[in-house]
């Protein structure tokens, strides 16, 4: 597992969510889960909270935290350290 930077760790929790709404019944669980529609989604999708609340959902589901993982090229391990940088 490598050190990310705070960039680094948005950038791959970017493409965690991008991923994450591409399966539609992910991205319905996900919603469902936290709570937020679509438009708040769209409205906070950069920010470090919501990019740390994708990757803990994942995280709480392992076959969707490895799916993701794979899709986007990365390791299970470097979400969940992606995640703790963002929650600081």
């Amino acid at each position: 597992m490598r050190a990310y930077s705070t960039n680094d760790a948005e950038t791959l929790a970017l493409s965690a969510l991008a991923a994450t709404l591409t399966d539609e019944r992910r991205a319905q669980r996900f919603l469902d889960l936290s709570g937020i529609d679509t438009e708040e989604l769209r409205r906070r999708a950069a920010e470090p909270a919501l990019l740390a609340a994708v990757l803990r959902f994942l995280e709480a589901h392992e076959p969707d935290l490895i799916a993701v993982a794979e899709a986007i090229g990365a390791k299970p391990a470097d979400l969940v350290a992606a995640r703790e940088v963002l929650e600081g």
